[in-house]
């Protein structure tokens, strides 16, 4: 029986020899393309996980303002900042990855998370503008570029075609070039940027609110006691009682590095963000002695770009041998978003 099991399996293997020019020279070949494009992609995914650098928010608009041969009039630099963040993501080496179905961005998930956490900040920032900057009042008619970009920016991450994520994107940066072009036009008075202090209060608070779920999200990787389990286990009727154990919410560690880059993405977009709003809100924030949580919440931003060293992120206990990457960075989330707390606080103060 052996025997003909052996024999069987020869003579698969001389047909196929056979069908394929007698030794196999069609299979070589076949074989030799697939080393060499396995090899192209994984040089390929190596180039497109590299993180964009970040750039000097006053040079570029200094260069904008000059193309357009305009003056960077109030929410300017804001603007200008918001088109060049959105084109980083369509333009990064790679271009755009988180809609790819073919190798190697298919195999890629770091580069994908960074990009959600980048178009995140680009969401929520878009959307103050067409609810509360760019408007004088509540009952103020919206902006109509901003009507258009910000749902754009709000498409599906993930769609590959009919329609394509990065046609989506392209109109909503077509519809923030074209704000932008009126509200630096001294001939049109029809758009609006009000740099006021409860306009950008309003913004801080959303964002407060992201950052603290990702400093909670980041601070899981070595597993917390739940908030919610703690209350419950609390006995009413004893309050001396010992509360009951329980679980702690630990991050899967196969999503570990997604959670890190989303939150690199989201501390890239804000530093050049926070860039943009020490300019266009430089007299409010002088105003109300609020300059230097500006400055501190953009150190924070700062540090969190820290260049990584390490192939892969590293989750080491919290006070373990092995580094923690999510543990170092939710510091520096946590700490922006205590700045940005006493920001708010200043702002509201009268």
């Amino acid at each position: 029986m052996p025997g003909k099991i052996r024999q069987y399996f020869r003579d698969k293997k001389d047909d196929v020899q056979d069908y394929a020019g007698g030794n196999g020279v069609i299979g070589k070949f076949v074989l030799a393309v697939l080393v060499v494009y396995m090899l192209v992609a994984v040089i390929l995914g190596m180039y497109w996980s590299s993180e964009p650098e970040t750039f000097s928010v006053r040079e570029h608009t200094r260069s904008v303002s000059n193309t357009m041969e305009r003056e960077p009039v109030t929410g300017f630099v804001t603007t200008v900042t918001m088109i060049r963040i959105a084109e980083t993501l369509l333009h990064k080496p790679g271009g755009y990855i988180s809609n790819d179905i073919f190798p190697p961005g298919l195999w890629l998930d770091n580069m994908p998370s960074w990009e959600f956490g980048v178009l995140v900040q680009l969401r929520d920032l878009s959307r103050a503008m067409r609810r509360d900057i760019a408007r004088s009042q509540s009952q103020s008619a919206e902006d109509p570029d901003l009507i258009i970009a910000e749902p754009q920016l709000h498409f599906d991450s993930g769609s590959w075609a009919i329609p394509s994520t990065e046609a989506e994107y392209r109109r909503g940066i077509d519809a923030l070039k074209s704000y932008l072009n009126r509200l630096s036009n001294p001939g049109q008075a029809n758009a609006q940027f009000f740099a006021r202090a409860d306009n950008l209060s309003n913004w801080l608070a959303d964002l407060e609110t992201r950052l603290g779920s990702l400093s909670r999200t980041l601070g899981e990787s070595v597993g917390k006691a739940s908030v919610s389990d703690a209350v419950d286990n609390v006995d009413e009727a004893d309050p001396l009682a010992e509360e009951t154990g329980s679980s702690d919410v630990k991050t899967p560690w196969t999503k570990i590095d997604d959670v890190f880059y989303e939150a690199r993405g989201s501390a890239w977009a804000l530093l050049h963000i926070f860039r943009a709003i020490e300019v266009d809100f430089r007299k409010v924030l002088r105003d109300k002695n609020a300059m230097a949580s500006v400055k501190q919440i953009i150190i924070e931003l700062e540090g969190a770009q820290g260049a990584m060293w390490s192939p892969i992120i590293l989750n080491g206990s919290g006070f373990g041998i092995m580094a923690n990457h999510s543990l170092t960075m939710a510091a520096y989330i946590s700490r922006a978003s205590a700045a940005i707390s006493d920001m708010r606080d200043l702002l509201s103060r009268g």
